[in-house]
């Protein structure tokens, strides 16, 4: 079975963080701003099972660059919408964003619907489906929740779980790529990586590219914190 790489996208303060946090037991905003602040600033990384890794992306416009980095290399979507917000810039700013970066497959998540009443929640919904009305997430399943009390908790990962299962091994390349997440510098170690595989295999001695760059490496070893099979 393939690994399979969810992400989350929606407006800010929508309950991103605090969805995934419930279907995975992991807070995912660990920077001290972020604790401070209330607010996804840097991508977060959580995992369901063995076979998916959930990637939670900032929301707000600020952070947009961390968003498309976050979800460069998902193949399922979460879209998150508060029920009380409704669609909002942000909403339509990720749809956009994951319809160009080729995103084909997710469902949409009304979060919050603790805080509203069904006829309102109704209209949220026919909302939603305009929005969504000849997009990749056109046909896709519309599931309530509340990340809070666990309302929806339970369908919601039963879908992933399905999702999970029913995902095919992606053909090889035949080439080692993986699109960086993000850099930072260890004292002792020097320049550090992270990202996630998504094609190919590679073995301490050989090349390595960075692009757009062009530049080679091959001296330093490549060190797997969590090694599995590309998506």
């Amino acid at each position: 079975m393939s690994h399979v790489v969810i992400g989350t996208a929606g407006h800010i303060d929508h309950g991103k963080t605090a969805l995934v946090k419930a279907l995975t037991g992991k807070d995912t905003d660990s920077l001290p701003e972020e604790k401070s602040r209330g607010v996804t600033i840097d991508i977060g990384f959580a995992f369901l099972g063995d076979d998916a890794t959930i990637i939670d992306v900032p929301g707000h416009e600020r952070f947009i660059k961390n968003m498309v980095t976050g979800v460069s290399t998902i193949s399922y979507v979460m879209l998150v919408i508060a029920a009380d917000d409704g669609v909002m810039p942000q909403t339509r700013e990720h749809l956009d964003i994951l319809s160009l970066l080729g995103v084909e497959d997710g469902m949409i998540v009304i979060n919050k619907i603790d805080l509203v009443e069904e006829s309102w929640l109704d209209m949220v919904i026919e909302d939603v489906k305009k929005l969504t009305k000849g997009t990749f997430l056109g046909n896709a399943s519309i599931l309530k929740a509340s990340a809070i009390n666990g309302d929806g908790i339970k369908e919601i990962k039963e879908t992933l779980i399905a999702v999970i299962a029913d995902r095919k091994e992606k053909v090889d390349k035949g080439y080692f790529r993986l699109p960086v997440d993000r850099s930072f510098s260890v004292k002792g170690f020097g320049t550090v990586v992270t990202g996630t595989v998504v094609s190919g295999s590679v073995r301490k001695g050989e090349r390595v590219e960075i692009l757009p760059a062009g530049i080679f490496i091959m001296k330093s070893p490549l060190i797997f914190l969590s090694a599995v099979k590309a998506m």
